[in-house]
């Protein structure tokens, strides 16, 4: 948590941080490129909830940035949302984007 909150600190309230996966789909629909996912739904779900604890909202292959990547929507206890970005090749945590706080700021984690 300390080492997220370094990075988010060092990196502003703009938090702006290019994604990069290990397949790269260009500006080409996710489901055109279904087939080249090394790692399956669940696994992916899995992986999301072993970074985030919570209710799983919504799971899916996305085109993120170019890359092919599974996005992990989960509910956690404290009723924030986390959107977990999760390498469709290699299974590795890209990013965890949390939903606005109580005063309406946009609230990152990214994953080292």
């Amino acid at each position: 948590m300390r080492k997220a909150l370094a990075i988010l600190t060092a990196l502003g309230t703009a938090g702006a941080v290019a994604l990069a996966g290990s397949i790269y789909i260009g500006n080409e629909s996710e489901h055109k490129h279904m087939e080249k996912a090394q790692i399956g739904l669940d696994r992916a779900v899995s992986i999301a909830l072993q970074q985030v604890q919570g209710k799983v909202l919504e799971a899916g292959l996305e085109n993120e940035n170019g890359y092919l990547v599974y996005g992990v929507e989960i509910l956690k206890p404290d009723g924030t949302v986390a959107d977990v970005k999760v390498d469709a090749g290699t299974g590795k945590v890209l990013r965890v984007d949390l939903d606005k706080d109580e005063h309406g700021e946009e609230r990152e984690g990214i994953e080292d």
